[in-house]
């Protein structure tokens, strides 16, 4: 699908509902499974949680779980401890290049009985749950922090708990921080100090209900728009806690940057634009928030900033090499970009190209992150679809506020 977006105005005013966290959701639908009596509300409705869900309650033994990264590591975790199942995981092309030996190493030290179906260190996996006896295991901290996650999420189901050794620097810290604080809150022991994650055996009763608390990172893109447009905007954005879980909630002081203020209300954010845009280069390191990196680069050349983003190592394996991408099309836009493997400089714009066709490779963020940009130029996103892997209503919300998509 083809999308041309344009728009009448650079003034918004709009109320937009976004659905619970990806993130949250997709740790307790793991938890929900290994834990009788635990209810969620406020579910994402992303592709991502909806694949989850499907290989959770599935009797097939092949399991696909398309272009979610999240499920493939979440699952291979869960599936390890399901004593007596039998599984193949597989996922996309992309999927199967994917890196996913670092976790399956961790788990078959711990004793988990893992095979690789045909590319050593990647899916498609083959699992046979056991019985996990051992209690210490070892991964590197700079990893993607999903691997780290996805042993936290089994650890309370496992006879003697897990202790987690993180050796080296430690990367993503707000997502770890996420799970630990979501186990606790269900009434699992656990805790994260110098180095080490200890997660004791579930005793406790459970949390009878979780209310998810919606998904900063799709509030990024509504952040990004209020940005772009002129003085007085404002989106009122609904669910919000001022106390999140959520490491994307760093938006709200990044945005700063770019003119624009953020009020808490009792169940909702006012995100408005107050101020013009600091003009001198942005120096930002979002090690512990890399999903929202393809947003604030487009605010930025949308802008005619310059920056220069740090800690993004991990965007080279998600969907896409998520650093290749953003220099690619920002270059058709008219942008100077150079990257890194870790790292993404953005030289100060005078013009944006008008009418450019952007590719998402199969990658919702992409798509996204360049769509408030038609704000400045008419622009084109191709594939649009493919933001329903984390974000089902984004084009619908879109045009709430004015934004104007004509279907090619």
């Amino acid at each position: 699908m083809i999308f041309h977006l344009s728009t009448q105005s650079q003034q918004i005013n709009s109320s937009i509902n976004i659905s619970g966290s990806k993130s949250e959701s997709n740790r307790l639908l793991i938890l929900q499974e290994l834990i009788d009596g635990l209810t969620i509300e406020n579910l994402s409705d992303s592709d991502d949680s909806k694949h989850l869900e499907h290989a959770l309650s599935t009797k097939d033994t092949l399991i696909d779980i398309g272009h979610a990264g999240t499920a493939m590591r979440f699952l291979t975790a869960f599936f390890s401890i399901k004593e007596g199942k039998e599984v193949v995981l597989t996922g996309s092309e992309r999927m199967q290049n994917r890196p996913i030996e670092i976790l399956v190493a961790a788990l078959q030290s711990l004793g988990a009985e893992i095979h690789y179906k045909e590319k050593t260190g990647y899916p498609p996996i083959k699992i046979n749950g056991k019985q996990l006896l051992k209690e210490c295991v070892q991964i590197n901290g700079n990893v993607s922090s999903q691997y780290i996650s996805a042993l936290m999420l089994i650890a309370a189901s496992l006879p003697n708990g897990l202790q987690i050794e993180l050796q080296g620097k430690i990367t993503s810290v707000p997502y770890i921080n996420m799970t630990l604080k979501l186990l606790q809150k269900i009434g699992i022991e656990a805790g994260f100090s110098n180095h080490k994650i200890v997660i004791q055996p579930f005793k406790k009763e459970v949390a009878k209900k979780i209310v998810v608390e919606s998904d900063w990172s799709s509030a990024s893109y509504f952040y990004s728009i209020i940005a772009l447009s002129s003085i007085g905007s404002s989106v009122t954005l609904s669910s919000y806690k001022k106390n999140s879980l959520q490491g994307d909630s760093c938006l709200v002081k990044i945005y700063q940057h770019f003119g624009v203020e953020t009020v808490f209300k009792e169940n909702s954010i006012v995100i408005s634009k107050v101020k013009a845009s600091e003009t001198h280069p942005l120096e930002i390191d979002l090690k512990n928030a890399p999903d929202i990196a393809q947003t604030i680069v487009v605010t930025a050349f949308g802008l005619e900033i310059s920056c220069n983003l740090t800690g993004l190592h991990t965007l080279k394996i998600k969907e896409t090499d998520r650093l290749v991408a953003l220099k690619n099309e920002l270059t058709k836009l008219g942008a100077a970009v150079t990257v890194t493997n870790d790292s993404l400089s953005l030289a100060k714009s005078k013009k944006i190209n008008p009418n450019i066709a952007i590719e998402t490779y199969s990658d919702h963020r992409m798509a996204m992150a360049f769509a408030p940009l038609a704000l400045k130029v008419p622009i084109t996103i191709l594939d649009a679809d493919v933001v329903t892997k984390s974000y089902r209503n984004f084009w619908k919300d879109m045009q709430q506020i004015g934004f104007q998509i004509d279907k090619a």
